[in-house]
């Protein structure tokens, strides 16, 4: 059975929501928020919100999957939120290793491949090992790009990217000249990812939360009062066709088309 391209998705994904092909986004960054809030607001314990922030997770990524989308990067556990009582860290990391593992097999048959997107420092082994396993099996894949921010700064992550430039120009492997955009952003992890064309935020907190600090430059945001357990494939279409409507003109006076090369 022939592929069907990113391109002849977006088409399609286009016609079934009555925007341009263009205006279907290539890359889509999330930062999801709200499980424990949600769970409070239901008389529950939050480590059920994360629970069912795990299930959201699966069915928005294949969903994106048919809609054309190249790159979703997910903002799972900032660097911050190891201040959280350690009851729900440890929730959270098993909930990590069991979701990790779990979704291989639904991954493979549908052509995704999982990226790392931050520190390994002070994650459990467990949800090192599976990590690994997990990208290492999905990197045959060359479908949609999962990037998952797990224990991730984007400080540290610029910090780390300026230490990698600055040690290549004491060892003579990089001229100070040479560095520009392009170089800095070939530092980071999301090196050769195009940036973010629209990031999305729940629970209607208005702030990045240190979040793809340089990717999302001149990202378009679209921001939801839904919790992250709340959010749905209809709220994934009301933010795409919003961002079809955004004039992107990138620092210029004539708009850009939403895909850039």
């Amino acid at each position: 059975m022939a592929k069907v391209s990113f391109e002849d998705k977006r088409i399609a994904a286009g016609e079934k929501l009555g925007v341009p092909a263009e205006g279907v986004p290539r890359h889509i960054a999330i930062i999801m928020d709200g499980n424990g809030r949600w769970a409070e607001k239901q008389g529950k314990p939050r480590f059920y919100g994360h629970s069912k922030g795990g299930a959201i997770v699966e069915k928005i990524a294949l969903y994106c999957v048919d809609l054309g989308i190249e790159y979703l990067t997910l903002y799972s556990f900032s660097m911050q939120n190891w201040k959280r009582p350690k009851e729900e860290i440890d929730f959270l990391m098993g909930l990590y290793s069991m979701y990790l593992e779990g979704i291989r097999d639904t991954f493979m048959d549908n052509n995704v491949r999982l990226a790392h997107l931050g520190s390994l420092e002070r994650l459990p082994q467990k949800v090192v090992d599976t990590l690994a396993e997990t990208i290492e099996i999905t990197s045959v894949n060359d479908g949609m790009t999962v990037g998952l921010a797990l224990n991730y700064g984007s400080r540290t992550e610029i910090t780390e990217g300026v230490r990698a430039i600055a040690k290549e120009c004491i060892e003579g492997k990089l001229k100070v000249e040479d560095i520009d955009n392009d170089c800095i952003s070939n530092h980071l992890y999301t090196a050769g990812w195009p940036d973010p064309d629209l990031l999305i935020r729940t629970s209607g907190e208005m702030r990045v939360s240190n979040y793809l600090l340089w990717q999302i430059s001149y990202s378009e945001f679209y921001v939801t009062e839904k919790y992250w357990p709340e959010f749905d494939t209809c709220d994934l279409d009301e933010a795409i066709k919003a961002f079809a409507k955004r004039s992107r003109r990138l620092g210029d006076v004539k708009p850009h088309t939403a895909i850039s090369d």
